[in-house]
Parts: C-alpha cells; structure tokens; sequence
C-alpha cells in the first residue's frame, strides 16, 4: 500500500485532501475492495452449499440442467445463464432468502426531502432495511421459505422481481454488482457440476441459522463435498 501510494505523488500532492487520491481514500478504497467484495461473495456461497445440502432435491435439479445443457466436461462461462433458467433462479433466491446485507449499509440525504410526512433535512443518516424487501409478504407467497419458483414462470423461464434488491437500489446501489453477480454463478455452477455437497455424517438436523458478521453468515462448521 505505502508503494503504490508514493507512486501517485508526482501526480497528486501527497496529504491533499482536495485532491481525489490520498492514503486514507486508497485505505478506505482497498478495505471496500476486501471486505465488501471478498467477503460477501463467500458468505454468499457458503449459504449456497447449505441450502444445497438442505434440499438435496433442488440441487440434483440444478445439476441435470447443468449437465444437460453444459455436460460434465467444459466449465461453465457467464453467456451460460442465459440457458439455464432453473440455475438462475436457485442462485436469485438464495440471495434472497440469504439475506446477507439485512440492515443495508448508513446512506444519507444529499438535500432537504419530504417523505410520507416526514421532513428529512440534508445530510439525514438513513438506513434501509433490505429485509423488508427480500421479505415482504406481499412480493414473496412464501418469503419464509426457501423457493426457486419465485423467480420462475408457468413455463419454467427466469423471471426478474422488482422486489429483489440485494444488491440495495438506486445510484447508491452496490458498485460492485455486475461483478458478484458474474461471480456467483460461475463459481456456484462450477461447484455443482463436480460436486454432490451432503450433510456430514455427524449432523443430524441442518438448521438455517445465521449468525452475524459484516455480513450475515450462515451458523454452520462443515460441509460435505463428493466429487461427482
């Protein structure tokens, strides 16, 4: 960090809070890059393989349409979701019902704003609650519940929700989006292309527990994984 701080100093006066580079903006930057970014995506997953494990049914779905329309040789590749609708919507509501971000992050008015009777000056902390979206009764049939059709017609197609966020809306939304999102479904797919994940022999009742970090983390040690 300290030698790639000095490489802008020629470029931006070094301490210069005015400039848009300096070392607390780079520190800042780097720990939204890792913990934002890393740890999210992870966590994310983590809950996928437990949720697998916890519908062995869904999973061996997800992998026939896996293997039929990828095979069990050549990794998948992003231009892949768009063909396989079942896997999508599996991915989307594990997001969902992961929930991972439930308290959203601090956000704040840019100017004076009337919402719904309340008067909120500028530079008002705000937090929304992305729970009361991902869990809305009137969005979700079941929003308790663990359910791939949410996002799936009559037909069987992927169908987008407005009441899906997240990844938070708005300009303020997560910058890195496009890129969680490509990530997970590459590394999910990939991961149930070569493997079965089953409860460990020693666990004899698999709960959906979370518990709490910068994120919400599913409350679980082990996973089992056989190479198909």
């Amino acid at each position: 960090m300290t030698i790639l701080s000095k490489h802008f100093i020629t470029v931006h006066e070094w301490g210069n809070r005015d400039t848009y580079f300096h070392e607390n903006n780079l520190l800042v930057t780097a720990v939204d890059l890792f913990g934002a970014g890393t740890e999210s995506t992870s966590n994310m997953l983590r809950w996928a393989m437990l949720l697998m494990m916890k519908y062995p049914q869904i999973q061996e779905k997800v992998h026939d349409e896996i293997t039929t329309v990828i095979g069990s040789e050549r990794f998948p590749r992003t231009e892949d979701h768009k063909n396989l609708p079942y896997t999508n919507a599996v991915i989307h509501e594990i997001q969902r019902f992961a929930n991972i971000v439930p308290l959203n992050l601090m956000h704040s008015t840019t100017e004076d704003v009337n919402f719904k009777g309340y008067f909120l000056p500028k530079g008002t902390p705000v937090m929304p609650l992305l729970t009361s979206v991902l869990y809305d009764k009137t969005q979700w049939e079941t929003p308790n519940d663990f359910n791939p059709s949410n996002f799936l017609d009559a037909d069987g197609k992927f169908v987008k929700r407005d009441a899906f966020a997240p990844f938070s809306m708005g300009r303020r939304d997560c910058a890195g989006e496009t890129l969680a999102r490509m990530e997970l479904f590459l590394f999910f797919t990939i991961l149930i292309q070569r493997f079965r994940f089953q409860v460990p022999p020693n666990v004899t009742n698999l709960q959906l527990v979370s518990g709490v970090a910068f994120t919400s983390v599913p409350s679980y040690q082990n996973a089992g994984a056989v190479r198909r």
